[in-house]
């Protein structure tokens, strides 16, 4: 006979043991509160993704060991989560994702001295006020999907790799300069009218899609970039792009391919995706006469879009949504 109550099969399934690790997930249970769950004192990682939480439970804060926490969509406002920066005990965790809740701010997280990765994003936070006080050892900030208006209290996080501020009320790049390690810069769906990389030139990834970019201009310096996603915006000249593998220009205003081989010359054997669809140089249909020399490419001039993309670009491997070998 099975002693077992659902409630202890659940638990027992939910942990996971993995070496040194201990983690308890209970993802999409819909638990309004953890008071019937048993929290062992030795988890490395907690998961209550996708629950119906309001408030924390104060034995979270007494986990030494907590390395993750993931709070990720439940119900938790402000007043919901004030208690975890009270909660020394655990103070090493590297982990913090609050995405998809009910905040207005920033959380004070302060007590993490070893915070790597923070996940906000996905709330109703107006302002990055208080993230002066979140630990300089970050290296992922996700803060996506809010009503942020000003990009403020960066400039301590030197260690930053990801940087993601998409789909808010931002007008302007600014604060930029002291994150010298920054990988990846995520801007799409604001209101950005000119590019500002305040003199970076580490960024491999960028995305500013959904903005009010006309230009190109302010990308000059970026060496190391491998991905550009400019799509749905007003831009109508392409200029000085080099080492790029991926380059989105969808939705704009570019009028011709001329001047496209001088323009990605560096990255003309390396470039393997390129989207241009829905911009005035796209011909309506791909015909099949031969190609103008790439010097003189023209949408207008050679009817033969794709062919004249491939002969300016020989590795390329997809062309807006046709993928080749």
């Amino acid at each position: 006979m099975d002693d077992y109550t659902d409630q202890e099969k659940m638990e027992e399934s939910a942990i996971q043991y993995d070496g040194s690790s201990t983690v308890l997930d209970l993802t999409s249970y819909q638990l309004h509160s953890l008071e019937s769950i048993d929290i062992p004192f030795d988890l490395t990682e907690l998961d209550l993704t996708a629950n119906r939480l309001t408030v924390l439970d104060s034995r979270i804060g007494l986990l030494s060991n907590l390395k993750k926490l993931s709070l990720r969509q439940n119900l938790l406002d402000d007043a919901g989560v004030d208690m975890i920066s009270g909660w020394d005990a655990i103070s090493g965790l590297e982990e913090l994702v609050l995405r998809d809740n009910k905040l207005t701010k920033i959380p004070y997280v302060s007590i993490f001295k070893k915070l790597l990765v923070f996940d906000v994003s996905f709330n109703e936070i107006s302002s990055l006020n208080g993230l002066a006080k979140v630990s300089n050892t970050l290296k992922e900030l996700y803060v996506s999907k809010n009503e942020v208006t000003t990009m403020e209290e960066i400039d301590h996080f030197h260690e930053l790799q990801i940087l993601e501020l998409g789909s808010n009320r931002l007008r302007v790049m600014e604060n930029l300069q002291t994150l010298t390690k920054l990988k990846e810069l995520w801007l799409g769906r604001n209101r950005i009218r000119v590019v500002n990389l305040c003199g970076l030139k580490c960024i491999e990834k960028i995305s500013l899609q959904s903005n009010r970019l006309t230009s190109m201009k302010g990308f000059e310096d970026c060496v190391a970039l491998e991905e550009l996603y400019l799509s749905h915006n007003a831009v109508d000249d392409i200029k000085n792009l080099t080492q790029l593998e991926d380059l989105w220009l969808n939705d704009n205003q570019i009028t011709s391919l001329e001047g496209i081989a001088e323009a990605v010359a560096g990255s003309r054997e390396k470039l393997t995706t390129i989207y241009l669809e829905n911009n005035p140089c796209v011909c309506p249909q791909d015909q099949t006469s031969s190609p103008v020399p790439a010097e003189k490419a023209d949408a207008k001039d050679s009817p033969n879009y794709s062919a004249t993309l491939k002969q300016i670009f020989p590795n390329l491997q997809q062309i807006d949504s046709a993928v080749f070998g």
